[in-house]
C-alpha cells in the first residue's frame, strides 16, 4: 500500500543564484552553472553546460552546489518551461529560478522524477493559483506524491524506463534521418545542384496558375497553415471555426494544389507554402492558392522545394519592408508568380520527388512509432503512478533482494 508524502518532507529543496554579471572574476571558472531554460524533461550532462562560474562567483552569490543525481525543476519560464524537470548528471550550480531537489534516503530518484513528469500539468495549475504563473519553493515543497515502499518505487521506475529507452532510441533515429533528409534536399535541389545540372529556371507563373474557385454553398472544413506543420483545421488550431460569414468566400482547395501563407514566422520568414496531399478543404482567401498548369509538373518535387524554404530568397526581392496591420507580409499576387523556380525535365522531377518522399515517409513512420510509445507510457503512468496497478510481488521481491 502506498502512503502519500509531501515533497518537502522527503527531500531537501532549495534554489540557486546568479553571480553579478558586472564582475568578470565571477565568470569563466570551472563550476558548471545551469539556466532554467536547460531544464526540459531531460538528463543534464557536462556537455550541455555553456556557462561556468568561479569559486569567487559561488562565494559572493546565492548560488549553491547541487549534488550529482539531484532533480531540478524550472520555477519560471515562457511556454512549457515552467514545471519541467531534469536529472543532474554532474555536480553543478543553478540560477535562482531553478529548484534543486535532493531526496532523502529511502526514496528512488527515478521514481520521483517520473512522478514529476506525470504531474506536470497539475504542478503548472497550482503555480497559477497565485495569479503570478510562477512556482516557488513553498509550492514545490507542498506537492503531494504517492510513495510505495522503496523496492516497489524502483520496480515502477525500471518498468517506465523501458519505454523511455524506446522513445529515446526512436527520437534519435528521427533526428538522424532528418539530418539525412536535409542533406539530400541540399544535394538534389539546392542552388549548387540547380547550377550543376543546368536546370532551366522560370517564373512560378509559367508552371502554376492561381486557384480562384470559391467555397460558395459547399460544406468544406476551413483550414489554416502552421509553419513547420502544414494544413491544420481551424477547429484544431483555435478550438473553433473562425471563418464565420467569410466561409463562402474562402478558396476551395483540392488534393495536388498548393497554398502560400504570407505570414512571417521564425522558420519561414518570407512565408510558407504547403501541398494539400488528399481530400478537399477551404482556406482563407488571403492565402495565395495555386496548382500545376500541366501534367509534366510533379507537385511533390515542388513540395520539397518549398518546404526547404528555397523560395525565400526570391520572395525577398518582392516583399516590401514592414508588415501589414493584419500581420501579413507586403506581397501582391502578381509579384508572387514572378519568383524564379527550377524546372527540370519531368523524369528528373519524379526521381528527386521519389527519393525525398521515401525519406520523409520513413521519418513519418518513426514519428508515429514514437507517439505510440509515448501513449503506451502515459497509460502505464496513469495506472502505476496513482496506484491503480501494482507491480507483481515477485518483481518487487527481486528489487528487495538487490537493495537488501
Amino acid at each position: 500500500m502506498s502512503n502519500n508524502a509531501r515533497l518537502g518532507d522527503i527531500a531537501k529543496i532549495y534554489s540557486g543564484g546568479t553571480p553579478s554579471r558586472a564582475n568578470p572574476i565571477y565568470w569563466g571558472g570551472d563550476i558548471p552553472w545551469i539556466k532554467t531554460t536547460q531544464i526540459q524533461n531531460c538528463l543534464i550532462a557536462e556537455s550541455d553546460i555553456d556557462e561556468w562560474i568561479t569559486e569567487e562567483g559561488l562565494k559572493h552569490s546565492s548560488a549553491k552546489p547541487v549534488p550529482k543525481g539531484s532533480i531540478l525543476m524550472a520555477m519560471i519560464g515562457q511556454g512549457k518551461t515552467r514545471g519541467q524537470v531534469a536529472i543532474l548528471n554532474i555536480e553543478a550550480t543553478t540560477n535562482q529560478n531553478a529548484a534543486a531537489i535532493k531526496l532523502n534516503d529511502g526514496y528512488d530518484r527515478d521514481y520521483i522524477f517520473q512522478q514529476m513528469l506525470f504531474r506536470y500539468e497539475h504542478i503548472r495549475n497550482i503555480s497559477n493559483a497565485s495569479g503570478q504563473q510562477n512556482l516557488n519553493l513553498e509550492i514545490i515543497r507542498s506537492i503531494v506524491l504517492p510513495v510505495p515502499p522503496l523496492p516497489e518505487q524502483t520496480a515502477i521506475a525500471d518498468l517506465l524506463s523501458t519505454w523511455d529507452a524506446a522513445i529515446d532510441k526512436t527520437e534519435k533515429l528521427i533526428a538522424a534521418k532528418g539530418n539525412r533528409l536535409t542533406d539530400q534536399i541540399q544535394k538534389l535541389i539546392g542552388r549548387r545542384a540547380i547550377k550543376e545540372k543546368e536546370w532551366l529556371e522560370v517564373n512560378l507563373g509559367d508552371l502554376f496558375t492561381e486557384v480562384t474557385r470559391k467555397v460558395g454553398e459547399k460544406e468544406l472544413a476551413p483550414y489554416s497553415i502552421s509553419a513547420g506543420i502544414g494544413f491544420v483545421s481551424q477547429r484544431e488550431k483555435w478550438g473553433k471555426n473562425i471563418s464565420g460569414a467569410q466561409h463562402k468566400n474562402y478558396t476551395h482547395l483540392k488534393a495536388g494544389e498548393f497554398a502560400y501563407n504570407k505570414g512571417n514566422s521564425k522558420r519561414y520568414k518570407q512565408g510558407c507554402i504547403y501541398l494539400l496531399k488528399e481530400g478537399e478543404i477551404c482556406v482563407p482567401n488571403v492565402f495565395i492558392s495555386f496548382k500545376p498548369k500541366a501534367k509534366n509538373i510533379v507537385a511533390e518535387f515542388y513540395e520539397h522545394y518549398f518546404i526547404a524554404d528555397y523560395h525565400a530568397r526570391e520572395l525577398k526581392r518582392y516583399i516590401t519592408s514592414g508588415v501589414r496591420s493584419d500581420g501579413l507580409l507586403n506581397l501582391n499576387k502578381k509579384d508572387f508568380f514572378k519568383i524564379m523556380v527550377p524546372c527540370p525535365p519531368v523524369d528528373e522531377q519524379k526521381a528527386v520527388a521519389e527519393t525525398l518522399t521515401t525519406l520523409q515517409q520513413e521519418i513519418d513512420l518513426l514519428k508515429q512509432l514514437a507517439e505510440k510509445y509515448k501513449t503506451q507510457k502515459r497509460g502505464l503512468m496513469q495506472r502505476m503512478l496513482v496506484g491503480t496497478w501494482r507491480v507483481k510481488p515477485e518483481i518487487v521481491k527481486r528489487h528487495e533482494a538487490t537493495q537488501g
